[in-house]
């Protein structure tokens, strides 16, 4: 980033609008790969993703970035690096060498988690962990309230470590059954007095918006980069390595099991797994740009909703159509695209068996 008297004088001329949607436009590079899908349906989805990341990248740099002023929003139809159709995600920014209180209920969802993140999504696509705080660990008082202290020195009862370079809180709120269960509520508020809000300085809103669009292009980067390591398995779920997933904001209680798909109409791509002891697993469908798909379609399945064999195996089939096996999951239009399995909080990390199909026809 330039001189803060240039961007200034950049942001008064108009130039600095020029260079932000500039940088959109390149951005777009990422969907025009050539290892990525070119159907139109693909192509769509593609651009859908970067509006999208244009949207939370504005609202994240611009709207909600005062660490001092923080706010717990939900990504509400955010979907990067494979989201959990079964999450409600929060986040909010704050700053290592602050301390806050957080707030809420912890409701009756079957698993919750919380972490403090150093998010350089825009520089080099990591978002590494600086703190976690999960249900294994968190008091909850009888009434179901939760207070939750994030600083760097420890703190009695429920403590968040943060760091130097802490940027910003990520919330997991896990659902085995949407129907049923209820979300906590969450707020978060700076401990100590906060200094009165400066006018909007033209150089602050310059880099907020160079930011936003590097963290546009960087992030649909990333996962693009992790589609093609993928490919190079087609139709497997094999061990990556967790380190990547990590360093990218995973969930350190979470095994993450990714992979690619391929299919021609009329084809399965069946998955079968032994299921380990844990207290949270679930396989999703995503699309070539690692969205999951639509929520309102059979694209997921965890252990509440998934049916599994005498032997207490598990089999998934991935198709186009519904054969009548069980544990039926949408293409949703798509002949390629990416795949998830997590073990949460595991004993063991079983690797699933994979194998493609042909359908008979209906």
């Amino acid at each position: 980033m330039g001189d803060s008297g240039d961007i200034a004088a950049d942001v008064t001329s108009g130039q600095a609008w020029s260079e932000f949607c500039r940088a959109l436009e390149a951005a777009g590079e990422v969907v025009l790969r050539d290892t990525a899908p070119d159907t139109p349906l693909d192509r769509a989805e593609g651009y859908r993703y970067l509006a999208r990341l244009t949207r939370e990248m504005l609202y994240s740099t611009i709207d909600n970035a005062d660490p001092d002023r923080p706010r717990l929003h939900e990504l509400d139809l955010v979907k990067l690096g494979a989201d959990n159709p079964d999450n409600v995600y929060l986040s909010a920014n704050i700053r290592g060498d602050r301390s806050y209180r957080i707030t809420g209920t912890r409701g009756t969802i079957a698993y919750f988690s919380i972490g403090s993140k150093a998010n350089r999504y825009a520089k080099d696509g990591t978002m590494a962990s600086t703190g976690e705080l999960t249900d294994r660990d968190l008091v909850v008082g009888d009434d179901g309230s939760v207070e939750i202290i994030a600083s760097a020195t420890p703190h009695d009862g429920n403590w968040l470590p943060l760091a130097p370079d802490s940027t910003g809180l990520v919330v997991r709120q896990t659902y085995l059954d949407r129907t049923t269960e209820q979300p906590g509520s969450w707020s978060v508020e700076l401990i100590g007095d906060a200094p009165l809000p400066a006018e909007l300085d033209p150089a602050a809103l310059g880099k907020a918006m160079q930011r936003a669009a590097l963290a546009v292009h960087g992030t649909a980067a990333t996962f693009a980069n992790w589609t093609e390591l993928f490919m190079t398995r087609p139709n497997e779920m094999p061990d990556f390595g967790q380190d990547m997933f990590q360093r990218a904001g995973g969930d350190p209680e979470i095994f993450y099991l990714h992979g690619y798909w391929t299919l021609r109409p009329g084809q399965a791509w069946v998955i079968e797994t032994e299921v380990p002891d844990c207290p949270y697993w679930n396989f999703q469908l995503d699309n070539w740009w690692m969205e999951s798909l639509d929520h309102h379609r059979r694209i997921t399945v965890n252990q509440h909703t998934a049916t599994l064999g005498d032997d207490g195996r598990l089999t998934i089939v991935v198709s186009d159509r519904d054969p009548g096996w069980g544990n039926w999951i949408d293409t949703c239009g798509h002949e390629t695209g990416t795949a998830l399995l997590r073990w949460l909080g595991a004993d063991h990390h079983p690797l699933p068996e994979c194998r493609v199909i042909d359908l008979e026809a209906p």
